[in-house]
């Protein structure tokens, strides 16, 4: 097994009561000199809510929002050291749970929170504020010339163990180790179905490259290192995706058949946030239909909607409630990273 974990160029360390976390980027939005700021945290690109955020402020002239981007477990991090941040939006559920469970988070108003569908939030701690289709195979268009593209989990197995030379240190996934998103996913792929295991297996014989984050495996599928990545973020995926095959080249998104897991984007309100009122008017904006209609449109994040598990019944949501926490139990966790090394390092 080999590791390329991507070096983040330009690493920050934050300061923070309890020490310092990483932090990937910052940006400042609106008026050179705003009246009040709204701090956010989280693990979304910063470009991806940019349009968001700029049309918010559209309306809210007075305000500015410093935007600080980090990985999900620096997001843990810097909640619970009691960083001075207003809005917290992650794609780790369970970390975002575990900060509600261990008392770190302030309510939204009860009248924001029970508009929306049940299955969407956990008491009025923490809300999603979009869904998207997160286990997806990115796999090199190449391929479609000579192989079969896989449609499950057990055609993927099937393909790399018949061509061991093709794929040998060509294919990647997430580090479950040192990515909250990346444990997640695995954790909830292994729950589902015993083929998880067995591909990790497969993976470890081939030298499989493990990545921090979606953007390095997408790259890296893009520069030709790969020729398929597992469990990738689909929204950050499918707009790559498009404009390369208009230029003839790239990868396919493909949403296995077995299943497929969707996750639910959350924001929550820290309790050390400096302007919990100015936060509670963020979150209602970006639950609001404008703000619902941006992060499906301009953001490219899907939207908060039912339907498509009915439209699409090989999407498995991720479920927003405590269970998620069972798998961060210490010991559970060393068990399972323990079980992944034992997968991965195979002869």
């Amino acid at each position: 097994m080999r590791h390329a974990v991507a070096a983040l160029a330009g690493l920050i360390l934050w300061a923070l009561p309890a020490g310092a976390f990483q932090i990937e980027a910052m940006r400042s939005f609106g008026a050179a000199a705003p009246a009040r700021v709204i701090e956010v945290l989280s693990t979304t690109d910063i470009d991806v809510l940019a349009p968001v955020i700029e049309e918010f402020l559209q309306r809210n002239p007075s305000l500015g929002v410093h935007y600080t981007l980090a990985s999900s477990q620096e997001v843990y991090a810097a909640v619970s050291a009691g960083g001075a941040f207003d809005v917290v939006i992650s794609s780790a559920m369970d970390l975002q749970m575990k900060l509600a469970n261990d008392g770190l988070v302030q309510p939204l108003p009860q009248t924001l929170v029970e508009a929306r569908p049940y299955w969407t939030r956990w008491r009025n701690l923490v809300v999603a504020v979009a869904q998207e289709p997160v286990t997806v195979l990115l796999a090199d268009i190449a391929l479609a010339g000579g192989l079969a593209v896989p449609r499950t989990r057990r055609d993927l197995i099937a393909l790399l163990r018949d061509h061991p030379d093709r794929f040998r240190g060509r294919v990647g996934s997430y580090d479950p180790a040192v990515s909250g998103a990346g444990y997640l996913f695995a954790a909830q792929d292994a729950r589902l179905s015993d083929t998880f295991w067995r591909l990790a297996e497969v993976m470890g014989r081939l030298d499989a490259k493990l990545y921090c984050c979606s953007g390095d495996m997408i790259a890296a599928i893009r520069r030709g290192d790969l020729l398929m990545a597992y469990n990738v973020l689909g929204s950050y995926a499918a707009p790559k995706s498009e404009t390369d095959d208009a230029a003839g080249q790239g990868f396919q998104v493909i949403e296995l058949e077995d299943f497929t897991l969707t996750l639910l984007r959350t924001a929550l309100v820290p309790k050390s946030a400096p302007s919990p009122d100015l936060a509670a008017g963020f979150v209602a904006y970006l639950l609001s239909a404008e703000g619902q209609t941006l992060i499906a449109g301009a953001a490219g994040l899907p939207a908060i909607e039912a339907e498509a598990f009915v439209a699409k019944p090989h999407l498995n949501p991720i479920r927003l409630d405590p269970g998620l926490l069972a798998q961060l139990d210490q010991l559970t966790r060393q068990r399972f990273l323990e079980e992944w090394r034992a997968a991965m390092d195979q002869p």
